[in-house]
C-alpha cells in the first residue's frame, strides 16, 4: 500500500473545496485533520484514511478538489481490511455497542450522514458494497447497523443484497441522492 506523502501546503485548499462545494462544516473537519484522518496531498486531492484493526492504516479514499473533480482509492489500498470512519476514535477494534452505525458509499458521504445524524457513528465502505470483511465483525458486537447507501439503483440493489446476507440491518435511505446531497439540499433552504 502506497499512502500519498501528505501535503500541508495544500491543506487550506482541500479544506475551501469541501466546506464551500460540499458543505461541510469546518468544526466536522478539524477532529479528523487533527487524528491524521484527512489530509491534503501534494495534488491538493482530499486524502481519507482508511483505517483496520489496532487502527492501523489499511488505504485511503481520494477526491480531487481542483478543476478536475475525481475519486478514487490510493494505490494498494485494501478496503476489506478497514474503512474511513467518524468520528475518528483512538480504537476502531470495538466500537460502542449503544451507537448507532450507519455504513456510505464514500468518505465525503459518511462525513456528511454524521452532520445529519451526529448521535450515529457513519462508515465509509469505499463504494456501494453488500458485504465488506470488516462488517461480520461489527455485527458479532451486538452494534445496530444501517445501511445509508445512495438512494439510487446501485444503491438500492447493494442495501437489499446486505440486507440478505445480514437480516439484522436496517435500511436508512437518503431523501436526496445521497448523505452530501441531503447535507447540501438542508444548508440552502436554511439560508433562504
Amino acid at each position: 500500500m502506497r499512502l500519498p506523502l501528505p501535503d500541508p501546503g495544500k491543506l487550506e485548499q482541500v479544506k475551501r473545496y469541501l466546506v464551500q462545494q460540499r458543505a461541510l462544516a469546518l468544526p466536522l473537519l478539524l477532529p479528523l485533520i487533527q487524528a491524521n484522518c484527512l489530509y491534503a496531498d501534494g495534488r491538493a486531492n482530499a486524502v481519507f484514511l482508511m483505517r483496520g484493526k489496532q487502527n492501523l492504516p489499511v488505504g485511503a479514499e481520494l477526491r480531487g478538489t481542483t478543476q478536475c473533480h475525481w475519486r478514487g482509492l490510493s494505490p494498494g489500498s485494501q478496503k476489506d481490511l478497514g474503512c474511513f470512519a467518524i468520528p475518528a476514535e483512538a480504537d476502531s477494534d470495538t466500537w460502542p455497542a449503544d451507537r448507532r452505525i450507519i455504513l456510505c458509499e464514500s468518505a465525503i458521504d459518511a462525513i456528511s450522514c454524521f452532520a445529519l445524524h451526529p448521535q450515529s457513528r457513519c462508515l465509509s465502505t469505499a463504494g456501494a458494497r453488500p458485504n465488506p470483511h470488516w462488517l461480520g465483525p461489527l455485527l458479532n458486537q451486538g452494534c445496530e447497523i444501517w445501511c445509508g447507501f445512495d438512494a439510487d439503483a446501485t444503491g438500492d440493489d447493494m442495501a437489499r443484497a446486505m440486507i440478505a446476507l445480514h437480516p439484522t440491518i436496517k435500511r436508512l435511505r437518503p431523501s436526496q441522492h445521497d448523505w452530501n446531497d441531503q447535507l447540501a439540499f438542508r444548508t440552502s433552504s436554511s439560508c433562504q
